[in-house]
C-alpha cells in the first residue's frame, strides 16, 4: 500500500489470522505499584480472548514500538475476567510495560508452558518458597490453596527479598498470616534500621516451619541459585526431588519451541517447562554449558 494512503484505507486491513504468534489485543484496566520498580497490570481482552492461564504458565507481552517478553501470569481470574501479570523494570520493553496506564494498549500471547500441579499436593503439607520477582508466579498457586483449603495440609509461605521495600503483594501477605491462618515467613538480604524481622537466606526460614518435610510438596521459583540452596536444604530433610517443583527462567523468544532460544540441553522450556520436578530439573541445571 503506498505510503501516502489514508489512515482509513490502513485501519481497514484483514487483520492476520489468529495463531500462537499473532497477539491479541489487550486493554490495561488496573495497574497496581508493587515496589519502586516493579507493577502489576490487569488485562481484559478487546479481541477475540486468549485462553485461561493456569498457575506458572506465562504470556508473550508485547508493549507496541518497545518490544516483547515472557511474563508470568501474577493471578489467574474467573473466566473472562482480567488476567493480571506482576512485571519489574529491567530491560526497554519491561520499562515500557511498566510505564503504561490503564487504558493503553498492550498485545498478548499464550498462555504457554506447563504450569504448577497444585493438584498433587491434595492431602499433604504445603511449601511455597519465592525469591524476588519469582514470588509473582507462585501467587496464584496460593490462591488455588486457599480457594479449596481443606484438601491440603498446613502451608508455609517463605519469602525473600533484597530488602523490606523489594518485597510483593505485602498486604496480601499480612492477610494471608492474619485471616487465612497461613504461616508467612519474610527475609531480607539487607536490613534498614527498624527492621526486626529475618536477615539472611530463605533456607534459614525452614528451622521455624512447621510443615512435614518428608511428605512436603515444595514450590520454589526465584534466583537459580537459591532454587538449587532451597531444593538442597529440603532433600537434606527428607523431602522427595519429585515432589520439589520449580519453575525454570529462559530466555524465551518465540514460546512454541522454534526460535531455540529457550533450549536446556534436550528439553525447550517454553514448552515442556517452565516447571519441572527438581528429579527433572537437577541433571540439566548440573551440565555447566550445553
Amino acid at each position: 500500500m503506498p505510503a501516502d494512503a489514508p489512515s482509513s484505507a490502513l485501519d481497514q486491513r484483514p487483520r492476520p489470522p489468529d495463531g500462537p504468534m499473532v497477539p491479541s489485543r489487550h486493554r490495561i484496566t488496573s495497574r497496581d505499584v508493587e515496589t519502586a520498580d516493579t507493577v502489576t497490570l490487569g488485562l481484559e481482552a478487546v479481541d477475540e480472548p486468549i485462553p485461561d492461564h493456569r498457575p506458572g504458565q506465562f504470556s508473550m507481552l508485547y508493549a507496541f514500538g518497545a518490544g516483547e517478553v515472557p511474563i508470568s501470569v501474577s493471578a489467574c481470574p474467573a473466566p473472562g475476567r482480567e488476567v493480571r501479570h506482576t512485571i519489574r523494570a529491567v530491560g526497554a520493553t519491561t520499562r515500557a510495560l511498566c510505564g503504561l496506564r490503564p487504558g493503553a494498549m498492550v498485545g498478548v500471547r499464550g498462555p504457554f508452558g506447563v504450569g504448577w500441579p497444585v493438584d498433587v499436593a491434595e492431602g499433604a503439607d504445603v511449601l511455597v518458597v519465592g525469591g524476588g520477582i519469582g514470588f509473582a508466579p507462585l501467587r496464584p498457586v496460593v490462591h488455588q490453596v486457599l480457594a479449596g483449603r481443606e484438601r491440603f495440609g498446613k502451608v508455609a509461605v517463605l519469602v525473600g527479598a533484597r530488602t523490606p521495600a523489594d518485597v510483593l503483594y505485602q498486604e496480601e501477605l499480612a492477610d494471608w498470616r492474619d485471616r487465612a491462618g497461613l504461616q508467612v515467613e519474610v527475609t531480607v538480604d539487607v536490613a534498614p534500621r527498624g527492621w526486626t524481622g529475618h536477615v539472611g537466606l530463605v533456607t534459614s526460614l525452614l528451622g521455624s516451619s512447621t510443615i512435614g518435610f518428608e511428605g512436603v510438596t515444595a514450590f520454589l521459583c526465584g534466583p537459580e541459585v537459591m532454587m538449587r540452596v532451597v531444593a538442597r536444604a529440603l532433600i537434606d530433610r527428607g523431602t522427595d526431588p519429585g515432589r520439589i517443583l520449580v519453575s525454570l527462567e529462559r530466555n524465551m523468544h518465540c514460546a512454541v519451541r522454534l526460535c531455540g532460544h529457550c533450549q536446556l540441553g534436550p528439553m525447550f522450556v517454553c514448552a515442556e517447562g517452565p516447571v519441572l520436578s527438581w528429579a527433572s530439573a537437577a541433571p540439566l541445571l548440573a551440565v555447566r554449558r550445553w
